[in-house]
């Protein structure tokens, strides 16, 4: 395949640095990057979702990032079809597109090209199963997807109630299983992949609870509040690590304290799920953080690309 239809793709969990890697790298190729992280679609979602600055942005041209309401909910098939405009987009004008996030189904979508079938969302069904999840706990959720269509279940988180949701959504309305519907298009680029993480999980969460302390201090709780004025308590919002935390705060509900040692156990937990999912990806390169330094990273990460090698 031609060097002109390769991506670089960024991946990892929380708290690796990839936005900073991709920045350095978009330097060196002449690149743009596309944003592969579910929360940076949302407007407004800034400190808590360490959206790349205004000035990140106006050095290195960024994609998938302020393109959605709050109040609106942006699907897997919507992100899809965008980032894959973007990715074309970038290719034809002879730069290198650089995906750089960390969802996970996100990207398996993107670089898989699986195409996700178009189904209105029924806001009545939703209701009900969030209320089936207030009953029962979300792994009940997860069993009654299980049972229906294990192939869908295996490739989602058990505490991913939206689209554990979705999928039951989509058999209810249509009468027909998720990866039934599911078919896979060919991309037409190459994916050349390296994957940030930690050796020691120790450092990795120590750099998500210090994360999580500057995001108070950078003002995450002025933040919380304008999008509650704004926006109202969004399911967006609420789905969101830090936010519903804050926002429980903000209710009266615990303390800060509680609410910071929240924030941070709930993001360690998720890191521990988004490695999961990627280790599942036999084609990612793992570097380590705490064993190189992201200039060593980035010069590896450089010579893997111009070199081809997958």
């Amino acid at each position: 395949m031609k060097n002109s239809q390769k991506i670089i793709a960024i991946v990892g969990p929380t708290a690796t640095g990839k936005t900073d890697l991709a920045i350095k790298l978009a330097r060196v190729f002449d690149g743009e990057i596309i944003s592969a992280d579910s929360r940076l679609v949302y407007k407004d979602f800034n400190i808590g979702t360490a959206k790349p600055t205004a000035d990140e942005m106006s050095i290195i041209k960024h994609y998938m990032v302020d393109i959605a309401d709050p109040v609106e909910t942006y699907t897997v098939g919507e992100y899809k079809r965008n980032a894959d405009a973007c990715v074309q987009d970038i290719l034809a004008r002879g730069k290198v597109p650089i995906l750089a996030g960390g969802t996970g189904f996100y990207i398996k979508t993107l670089i898989e090209g699986l195409d996700i079938p178009e189904v209105d969302p029924d806001m009545a069904f939703r209701q009900e199963m969030q209320e089936f999840v207030q009953l029962n706990g979300r792994q009940a959720l997860y069993d009654k997807l299980y049972a229906l269509d294990p192939i869908t279940a295996k490739n989602l988180y058990i505490n991913d109630s939206f689209r554990i949701t979705r999928a039951l959504e989509v058999y209810k309305v249509t009468g027909k299983k998720m990866s039934e519907l599911q078919t896979k298009t060919p991309p037409s680029f190459e994916a050349i992949y390296i994957g940030l993480k930690a050796e020691d999980r120790a450092f990795l969460y120590d750099r998500i609870n210090k994360r999580v302390i500057k995001m108070l201090d950078m003002g995450l709780i002025d933040e919380v509040k304008l999008l509650t004025e704004k926006y109202g308590k969004t399911v967006s919002m609420l789905k969101t690590l830090g936010y519903r935390e804050i926002s429980a705060y903000l209710d009266g509900e615990m303390n800060l304290d509680s609410a910071i040692e929240l924030a941070q156990q709930k993001t360690r937990n998720f890191a521990k799920r988004q490695l999961t999912w990627f280790h599942a990806n036999k084609d990612i390169d793992w570097r380590y953080i705490d064993r190189e330094s992201q200039q060593e990273i980035c010069d590896y990460a450089i010579e893997k690309f111009s070199s081809g090698i997958k």
